[in-house]
């Protein structure tokens, strides 16, 4: 039995959200709704959705030595989250935690620090329209401070994890040393490409599932000519070696791809569309994340593939009835109580 059910190895940021009409053209200036400040990053958000629906959580990621570092520490606390991995400023190291719970900077023998020495905690700058669609730009901060070595120093929490969910909001190489350490403990990995970016071989073939919305997949096979339809796309990105593939379709639900899922498609490869239940989006902010993070834990309870993405979608949809990114994810008995349309969480649509 494993210790956690899901480590999340990735971004912890402060979203900064303003709401407004429509978004500015250049040169245009727009006013906005008062600005509110939420704990965000994928990577923290996943651990959080992950955690509020019961699972034994934690995240390896890096803040700043700031009150936006302190935040996120809380938020989460507040979630059901370990704090374990989570490191503050440039030399924290994994396994260094003080009386209060949040981790304690330069209190072991830490290595030294990366280049660019101390940094903010990252900041993630959010405009939500009307419609409730948002528009994002980043500033990775102390992100960009969490490396291999931080990985390595994580041994005892991979070894740990029955799933390992990672995101590109940090470092590449991180990401490829995250994917690795995964396999080396025997570990699944669950890797959702957001921001896209070209990954190594070695590390889309440890995939199960690559995680994408339309966006990232068609980012990712930039070179190939392809049409609008996801089963396309998923049969492309199979292509790229992944074990499995996960296409998220917005208010359409999902597409699950690999093998012994839905029907067989062709060699042993299945696929099958997951529909969503309708529901009116307020704020779409973090809802993919909060799909990641639900999909993460389902995997690492043992609940296979397919099932793991029907139960996503439930998440990820009720996520996006509400503002902000982790205030809006949903506990295990949310989910049990929000059916949504019956019809739409049936038994899916084996894709042709």
């Amino acid at each position: 039995m494993h210790e956690y059910d899901l480590l999340v190895v990735g971004s912890a940021n402060a979203d900064l959200v303003i709401g407004l009409d429509r978004r500015p053209g250049p040169g245009e200036t727009v006013l906005g709704s008062d600005l509110r400040v939420h704990p965000g990053g994928k990577g923290a958000n996943q651990a959080a959705a992950a955690a509020r629906l019961g699972a034994r959580t934690t995240l390896l990621a890096r803040v700043g030595d700031d009150a936006y570092g302190r935040m996120l520490a809380e938020a989460q606390r507040h979630a059901g989250a370990a704090l374990a991995g989570l490191l503050v400023g440039p030399t924290d190291t994994p396994g260094t935690v003080g009386k209060d719970g949040i981790r304690v900077p330069g209190a072991t023998g830490a290595p030294e620090a990366v280049e660019g020495k101390d940094a903010p905690t990252g900041v993630a700058l959010i405009t939500v329209d009307a419609a409730g669609d948002n528009s994002i730009v980043v500033s990775p901060g102390a992100n960009a401070r969490l490396t291999p070595d931080d990985v390595a120093a994580a041994r005892a929490l991979f070894q740990a994890a029955a799933v390992v969910s990672v995101q590109l909001e940090i470092p590449l190489e991180t990401v490829a040393a995250a994917a690795r350490a995964a396999d080396e403990h025997g570990a699944r990995l669950v890797l959702n490409p957001s921001p896209p970016a070209r990954l190594p071989e070695d590390v889309l073939a440890l995939c199960d599932p690559l995680v994408v919305n339309e966006h990232e997949a068609r980012l990712l096979l930039e070179a190939r000519s392809l049409g609008d339809d996801p089963e396309e796309w998923a049969t492309a990105l199979l292509g790229l070696g992944p074990r499995s593939v996960v296409v998220t379709l917005g208010d359409q639900g999902a597409l699950v791809a690999g093998p012994g899922v839905g029907a067989e498609v062709t060699d042993g490869v299945g696929m099958v569309r997951v529909p969503s239940p309708r529901v009116r989006a307020v704020d779409t902010t973090g809802a993919g994340d909060a799909f990641t993070g639900a999909l993460g834990w389902r995997l690492g309870r043992g609940t296979d593939l397919e099932e793991a993405v029907r139960y996503a979608v439930r998440v990820g949809s009720f996520a996006v009835t509400r503002a902000g990114a982790q205030e809006s994810y949903p506990t295990a008995a949310d989910v049990e109580q929000d059916t949504g349309d019956a019809s739409a969480q049936g038994a899916g649509e084996s894709a042709r």
